[in-house]
């Protein structure tokens, strides 16, 4: 019998099914990361990861905006058509931005058929629990999966104060603890159709607790390994940017280092005419010149 190939593409069943196989004691986690170039993308999914995010956070990483608030749903649409090409494996999932969706339903059906048509992604993503079940449910309903988001919600930036955590367990009974509306969260994205949802910035326990009550898989950034899968910014894992380092993250590669000793390396080359050297250069008899200029150019 043919050995299956390890490059077919990745499904949304294939995602769900692997919640399955961990919950029998069998399966492996779920491995995501952010992309949004073509060439990040082909050496992501060379590499074996399972979920490829066009996210939002393009607004710090690739735009140098403060926040993801300014990111358009045309930007992640030119983004997402740029990974998809770069991928032969992984499941491409993108982000719906900030005001794409929140604004109506009518609006957030027609910004996640744009993501899949336009786009070509095969799932679209979108930040909120009880307050999006409907969105979800509606988005679900004309074939668009959905995964959902909870916890620490970055578009919700201003309103958290900034990233800090959230869904810590209250001490109070007589009213929902923080932890408790997490729960109810994912609950209701549950509900509502998703294929998966993130849980972000919630105490370990909690995401713990929530991965245990829910069919479909977790996947979280910090919120401990208790999750079906992880996710990070795969610019912070690749420690491009030395002085970003949040507490969940660890740092796999110092590329940012790597990356400005090689440019000052050729900098210094350039301006004291150490490059290019002869293994760089083409160099003809005279000869040889007039028979190429009669024979058409050569290839470098």
């Amino acid at each position: 019998m043919a050995k299956k190939s390890s490059s077919k593409r990745i499904t949304v069943p294939c995602i769900l099914g692997r919640k399955r196989e961990l919950l029998s004691g069998k399966g492996a986690k779920i491995s995501a990361l952010t992309a949004y170039d073509y060439t990040f993308a082909r050496l992501l999914d060379r590499a074996g990861v399972d979920v490829l995010l066009v996210g939002d956070s393009l607004g710090s990483v690739i735009q140098g905006e403060e926040n993801t608030l300014p990111v358009t749903l045309e930007d992640i649409i030119y983004h997402t058509r740029c990974v998809v090409r770069g991928t032969s494996r992984a499941l491409v999932v993108s982000d719906l931005p900030f005001m794409s969706y929140q604004v109506s339903v009518e609006k957030a059906l027609e910004s996640a058929g744009r993501l899949v048509k336009e786009g070509k992604a095969s799932a679209v993503k979108l930040e909120g629990g009880e307050h999006m079940e409907e969105t979800i449910r509606r988005i679900v309903e004309i074939d668009i999966p959905v995964m959902g988001h909870v916890g620490l919600t970055p578009q919700s930036f201003h309103r958290m104060g900034g990233h800090k955590l959230q869904g810590k367990y209250g001490s109070d009974s007589r009213v929902v603890s923080p932890a408790e509306k997490v729960v109810s969260d994912a609950l209701a994205v549950e509900r509502a159709g998703a294929f998966a949802v993130v849980l972000e910035g919630v105490p370990a326990e909690v995401a713990r607790e929530i991965t245990d009550q829910l069919s479909i898989p977790t996947i979280g950034i910090g919120a401990g390994a208790g999750c079906d899968g992880q996710i990070l910014v795969s610019y912070d894992l690749l420690g491009l940017d030395p002085e970003f380092k949040p507490r969940f993250v660890r740092r796999f590669a110092e590329l940012g280092q790597a990356v400005e000793l090689a440019v000052r390396t050729y900098n210094e080359e350039v301006q004291n005419g150490m490059f290019p050297g002869l293994e760089q250069t083409v160099s003809q008899p005279r000869k040889a010149q007039l028979a190429v200029v009669k024979s058409g150019t050569e290839d470098l």
